[in-house]
């Protein structure tokens, strides 16, 4: 996890700002600046602590900062949630971590029925401050439970934000910003994106949490995405130029609340819109997109809005994923299918 010094500089300082580092090295860094901040910050979960998490991305935090900051806590996620709302009645700020996505469901209870009801429930006197973080997705090759992508679970709850960044940047970030919010936040972290690399510069002023970012610019068809899957659409869009498509990369950064506008600026560009994520395409987060931008951009659109995304089936064995997870070729026929129109 050690990061590559890059050549931004601040000169009244002659401190180095940015860095060449991993999405696991940046969100690191961010939840220690959290916890030098703020004495209120706490880290909470199963094996962050001594063993500094299964993808060490809270390597070292327990050492630095003691035992009653970095918690190790019983493999009881119900429970670790339970325990994070009352410490954030008591004005804390935890960041909890679910160790796989698919260890989240025995806090389903706690999260939709307490977490998200509480600040409705107290006619807006009590906030959860809580960052719920879940390593989520495919990619790695791992067993049963270890590979699912739950997001529109909760983005159909009121009272949740859902986010998920795409780059070490944007996880350095949009970690700082969904601890200072005082509105309980589900950080879906894309775990195979946690050995990818990109230059943080860690005195910029960061955009808004919930906004989402153009990444490449196109007039022939919009690409959008989240998480894990923005890498992939760029790639797209690299394959598609050397056909003489110009396709627009738009990374979504945020599930709930969505940032409709910016997409819809876009298409109303491009003309048509995929897309692409790796949950299920039957009643994923894709399906609200379609139908919000159909109702915006009914006259506008030359093509349906199409969805890319897994099979509406229980995430198969490693051996298979690459058969499950949306790739280059299924992406590219969506994209030649909006073309045809």
């Amino acid at each position: 996890m050690a990061a590559e010094t890059v050549a931004s500089t601040n000169a009244a300082a002659n401190t180095v700002t940015s860095k060449n580092m991993a999405m696991a090295k940046a969100i690191n860094d961010s939840l220690r600046r959290a916890l030098e901040s703020d004495p209120k910050v706490l880290i909470m979960g199963e094996d962050v602590g001594k063993l500094g998490g299964v993808f060490r991305v809270t390597d070292g935090l327990q050492k630095d900062f003691g035992e009653e900051r970095v918690i190790d806590t019983p493999l009881a996620e119900s429970g670790i949630v339970g325990t994070a709302i009352g410490l954030a009645l008591r004005g804390y700020r935890p960041v909890v971590e679910i160790q796989f996505d698919g260890f989240v469901f025995p806090a389903y209870d706690q999260i939709v029925t307490q977490l998200a009801k509480m600040h409705a429930r107290a006619l807006g006197k009590i906030k959860l401050p809580i960052v719920i973080r879940i390593p989520y997705g495919g990619g790695i090759g791992a067993v049963e439970h270890h590979s699912e992508s739950p997001e529109a679970l909760f983005a159909h709850v009121a009272g949740l934000k859902i986010v998920s960044p795409a780059n070490a940047s944007d996880a350095y970030w949009m970690m700082q910003q969904a601890i200072q919010s005082n509105d309980p936040v589900i950080f879906f972290e894309p775990k195979r994106r946690y050995w990818d690399k990109a230059v943080v510069d860690t005195e910029a002023i960061p955009g808004p949490l919930h906004k989402a970012k153009v990444v490449r610019e196109g007039s022939d068809l919009t690409l959008a995405a989240y998480g894990p899957m923005v890498k992939l659409c760029l790639e797209v869009a690299n394959a598609a130029a050397e056909e003489g498509r110009s396709l627009e990369v738009l990374d979504l950064r945020s599930v709930s609340p969505l940032d409709f506008d910016t997409i819809q600026a876009s298409v109303e560009k491009t003309r048509r819109l995929v897309v692409v994520h790796e949950a299920p395409v039957f009643f994923g987060s894709g399906a609200e997109i379609a139908a919000r931008i159909t109702e915006r951009c009914f006259y506008h659109l030359e093509a349906p809005v199409l969805r890319v995304g897994g099979y509406h089936a229980p995430y198969p064995p490693a051996r298979l994923e690459d058969e499950y997870l949306p790739g280059l070729d299924r992406v590219l026929d969506a994209v030649d299918r909006s073309l045809a129109y």
